[in-house]
């Protein structure tokens, strides 16, 4: 198992462009090509998993299975995006604005993360463990404006690219493991329902007593069931 910080996050090169997802899965299909492997399974959290699903979108041959955590795609996330939504994720809009987002986080970097860690978790005290981590990651130089501009490549590159492979009428074939935080905010939307729009094979639920943060929260619980997906079938 190999788990690569993606391009501008933790200690991966922070570069000034190339934040669109293809570039960012490309990224990593150029490192399972190194690493000699030819077919993989990936599974993505969050940002991650936006990476993963533009890798499997473009290279359906070379990913057996695709796990996908806390996350509707990011073409189906616009398209629901009505009041209620946007309240939710309103940091979404706030990360599309150039130069602004590093200005007022710049000086309260671990401020800024606490108020999401605050309210988007179940276990908290799972959480506190990572958040020096998570200050650290994004106080390294370049970070913050790298994280920024991974949503800012949202509108027009990635939903360029989700509308293109949706008119194609492509449709993901292998099989798909969407997991999400039973008391968080993507539980509220119908996620399987959604993901069935995308993929033909399509299995999953909640993990109960968890917020956003799967890995950290529940973190036996979610190893367990990505193995059992992973391993077993």
């Amino acid at each position: 198992m190999i788990a690569p910080d993606l391009r501008g996050y933790g200690l991966s090169d922070k570069p000034p462009g190339g934040y669109d997802k293809r570039t960012m899965a490309g990224d990593v299909r150029a490192l399972v090509e190194q690493l000699g492997h030819r077919r993989v399974s990936l599974v993505g959290h969050d940002r991650g998993a936006r990476v993963a699903h533009r890798y499997a979108l473009d290279h359906p041959e070379e990913v057996e299975r695709l796990a996908v955590l806390d996350v509707i795609p990011t073409r189906a996330m616009f398209g629901r995006l009505d009041a209620q939504l946007a309240r939710g994720f309103w940091h979404w809009l706030f990360h599309l604005q150039p130069d602004l987002p590093e200005l007022l986080v710049g000086g309260h970097v671990e401020s800024y993360l606490r108020w999401f860690f605050e309210r988007w978790t179940y276990n908290r005290p799972a959480v506190e463990e990572a958040v020096p981590e998570y200050v650290r990651a994004f106080s390294a130089p370049g970070a913050l404006r790298a994280a920024f501009d991974d949503y800012r490549a949202t509108y027009p590159d990635d939903l360029e690219a989700d509308e293109a492979s949706a008119a194609a009428g492509d449709k993901l074939a292998m099989p798909l493991l969407a997991l999400w935080g039973a008391t968080g905010l993507t539980g509220r939307l119908p996620v399987l329902d959604i993901w069935r729009e995308y993929a033909a094979d399509v299995q999953g639920g909640p993990v109960e007593d968890c917020g956003h943060f799967l890995p950290e929260e529940q973190p036996e619980v979610v190893a367990e069931r990505l193995l059992r997906f992973l391993i077993d079938g």
